[in-house]
């Protein structure tokens, strides 16, 4: 068993006598057992999670398992805090607990955490290295990094910029993903010409951190030579789209993104942002309320591959451009041409041909 000198969070005699009073299951009208899943998420800048992952896990839940219940907490990016929710889910038995770590070397804790409580452990989206977890399920990060940066890459190349600077805005440190992010964007980047002239990790992935270090950066560089932006996802790009703009830069040089968010789809199709990476939430959580249900059942979920000895499944992301977006997020069902195509974008989209 993994420790990494963590110190391991106990939980109180009133919390233990709970989770045994609570652990009985309960079944629904068709005698199937009823389960008790907690789905942890870890902050509340990034969208997806209240928006997308929350709603989705629930509904594959209900399908898989009639009548069970989802015990949700948002840690709004406090690893505290996030230690608090689980102890308050454990109390109340749940069957699996379904983690995005807030902090992913705190996150090796809480695993080790429920583990001594009887409970298995899905990291979910974020990588908790620890060998107890029973099951991961995520994108192929470091190809989420090669996308947005080839991607970016290839516009300039095609618009005949092959020189000039490139800033970096990269995720939050504690998120082991943005670490692998930005890893597949240097194998891109640093085998070109162009030049990265500042690099910022972006604490809780916040908008408002982002952009105030890209208006730091506006007042000490050359802004002629500014060709792009790499942001790590749609809100650190928000607040870079916000600087340049605020700074009176037009046009607005490339931005990358990632999470096909509505507003960072509508920058899109604006033009202040050229691309976000797409990733097929539905996918995903359907996937990791498919593997919580197996291991509540005592069943092996399944998975297509390992990651340190890990049971995982990796899914494949997509870039997104405003030539795509019909084929991805509409074509999904993601969002509807009518939700993206406010009226101040009726002319861009019919542009696209957005319907």
């Amino acid at each position: 068993m993994k420790h990494k000198n963590m110190r391991l969070i106990t939980l109180s005699l009133g919390a233990v006598a709970a989770l045994v009073l609570s652990g009985c299951s309960a079944t629904n009208d068709s005698g199937d057992e009823a389960l008790t899943i907690a789905f942890l998420m870890p902050e509340s800048n990034t969208t997806r999670y209240e928006a997308f992952d929350k709603p989705l896990f629930e509904a594959a839940i209900e399908e898989l398992a009639p009548g069970s219940k989802v015990l949700y907490s948002n840690a709004n990016g406090d690893p505290t805090l996030q230690q608090s929710q689980l102890e308050s889910v454990l109390a109340q038995g749940p069957d699996v607990v379904v983690l995005n770590a807030a902090d992913s070397v705190q996150g090796e804790g809480l695993v080790d955490t429920a583990n001594s409580a009887g409970v298995p452990v899905i990291s979910y989206d974020r990588l908790i290295d620890n060998e107890n977890v029973g099951y991961y399920v995520s994108f192929d990060n470091p190809q989420v990094g090669v996308l947005q940066a080839q991607t970016l890459v290839d516009h300039l190349t095609e618009q005949g910029v092959t020189t000039g600077d490139l800033l970096m805005v990269n995720g939050a440190p504690t998120d082991p993903n943005a670490a692998q992010y930005k890893e597949g964007a240097h194998k891109v980047i640093d085998g070109t010409d162009f030049t990265i002239v500042g690099e910022f990790d972006t604490p809780n992935w916040a908008a408002a951190d982002a952009q105030q270090w890209v208006e730091g950066q506006l007042g000490t560089i050359d802004r002629d030579s500014l060709i792009g932006v790499y942001a790590g996802n749609d809100s650190t790009a928000s607040g870079v789209v916000a600087a340049l703009i605020g700074a009176g830069i037009s046009p607005v040089p490339p931005v990358t993104g990632q999470d096909a968010e509505l507003e960072a789809v509508q920058r899109i199709v604006a033009g202040t942002q050229y691309m976000t990476v797409y990733k097929s939430i539905k996918q995903q959580a359907t996937d990791a309320a498919e593997a919580a249900v197996a291991l509540a059942r005592g069943d092996e979920p399944k998975s297509s591959s390992e990651t340190n000895g890990i049971p995982t499944t990796l899914l494949t992301p997509v870039a997104l451009t405003a030539e795509n977006i019909s084929d991805t997020v509409i074509a999904d069902g993601v969002y509807t041409a009518e939700e993206i195509c406010t009226a101040e974008l009726t002319s861009a989209c019919a542009e696209l041909a957005l319907k």
